[in-house]
């Protein structure tokens, strides 16, 4: 049997014996089967979620389990997640904070959970970050970069918020993040670092000024020059939209590129300013990731909520791709929407125009309920392992992973 998983009070995880457990698709509570299942893995946490009962399975129907509060999984990067915790709200229960809740539950006395693989996550472990000589590292980067503003801001990133893309500039490999913009051109319901106050706090903070072309420069010189496999990202979780500082990354594009040909540079955006995005993309972009949730344009604004249309996304896509730049899709999944039948066909069409060449997987931080409440109502979703399996079978060119690669 998949066993139920429900917490105390205190937070205290324990299993429900005879009581089959359940999932959510969607709005829809379903019985967990084996295929839906994976044991835990490496790197993820159980939490609770407060003011919210769990839910089993009994006689083909969801019942509430009064006083026993739902859990759900946190998975690493790396991991899909297939299914939503089921769970009922109680009055007042608050909103959730922006994590990827995903469906958990007991068998042979482990812990599974409802998710997929889609990558290896070897660079991403968190064994590989804030370890101990962190610090030391950090103060090494500031005394070779002294009075640059970004450093100090990545550092805070680093060891406040412990950011994995910040410490890679101090541990001096693969994928180093350069933020860059404070302002943004999209209002999006998941933003990680600008968060209503009525709403639930965000998780970091947003960079507070623009920087000069210099400092940007300084930095990606240091890491290309520097790390192993490095890349160096704009457009980061503590900042708006990179392109509306077009001229500075070309700038500093300009600046690196008369120095050295070494390494990748990538770019982290919505791509709605098309402009923008031609500005750098001319300068000498390498690689870029779209973020994007839906192919419909009445979905798309609906988290978005966008000074642009999805119209602009497919020319800057366009543009990049004359340019020769490689373009992924950062595609926000949540189960119960990108695979709802309608949702599926455009996306297909969606990526068969654009001839993007990888979709970057991500599980949306959000309040399932939230979410489904701001999304405009649709068909009935299909799963989220057959929609990823109808991508393959359709536009097999198209790779399907989790991270920002060397090309």
């Amino acid at each position: 049997m998949i066993t139920t998983l429900y917490a105390d009070k205190n937070g205290e995880i324990f299993d429900a014996p005879g009581c089959p457990a359940a999932g959510r698709l969607g709005e829809t509570c379903l019985a967990l089967r084996p295929e839906d299942m994976i044991p835990l893995p490496e790197g993820a946490q159980m939490m609770f979620l407060p003011g919210r009962d769990a839910l089993c399975m009994a006689d083909g129907a969801a019942r509430k389990l009064k006083g026993r509060l739902a859990v759900a999984a946190m998975l690493p990067v790396g991991y899909t997640r297939t299914l939503l915790p089921a769970y009922t709200n109680r009055p007042n229960a608050p909103q959730l904070p922006l994590y990827g809740y995903t469906a958990a539950a007991l068998v042979n006395d482990e812990i599974y959970v409802a998710a997929h693989k889609t990558a290896d996550n070897t660079k991403w472990h968190p064994y590989r970050y804030n370890t101990p000589g962190l610090k030391k590292r950090v103060a090494q980067v500031k005394r070779d970069l002294p009075n640059n503003r970004l450093v100090e801001h990545l550092a805070n990133c680093s060891l406040v918020w412990h950011c994995c893309t910040a410490q890679n500039l101090f541990y001096r490999r693969w994928e180093a993040g350069i933020p860059v913009s404070p302002a943004c051109n999209a209002n999006c319901l998941g933003c990680i670092s600008l968060q209503p106050s009525e709403c639930c706090p965000a998780p970091q903070s947003r960079i507070t000024f623009a920087p000069k072309p210099a400092e940007i420069a300084a930095i990606g010189l240091y890491h290309l020059t520097h790390a192993p496999d490095p890349i160096i990202s704009f457009g980061q979780g503590c900042e708006g939209e990179p392109s509306l500082a077009a001229e500075a990354i070309a700038e500093s594009i300009t600046s690196i590129r008369s120095k050295t040909a070494r390494g990748q540079i990538n770019i982290n955006t919505n791509a709605g300013f098309t402009q923008g995005i031609k500005t750098i993309a001319a300068a000498g972009l390498n690689s870029m990731r779209v973020s994007i949730i839906s192919a419909l344009p009445a979905t798309y604004q609906a988290y978005y909520q966008t000074q642009y249309s999805l119209d602009d996304v497919k020319s800057s896509i366009a543009y990049a791709k004359r340019q020769g730049v490689y373009v992924s899709l950062n595609m926000l999944l949540f189960p119960g929407l990108n695979d709802r039948r309608e949702e599926q066909a455009a996306w297909l069409e969606f990526l068969a125009e654009t001839g993007v060449d990888m979709i970057q997987l991500r599980n949306l931080n959000f309040d399932p309920d939230a979410f489904l409440a701001a999304m405009p109502a649709g068909g009935q979703p299909g799963g989220i392992r057959p929609f990823l399996q109808a991508i393959t079978d359709n536009l097999p060119a198209v790779k399907l992973g989790s991270f920002t690669e060397t090309i």
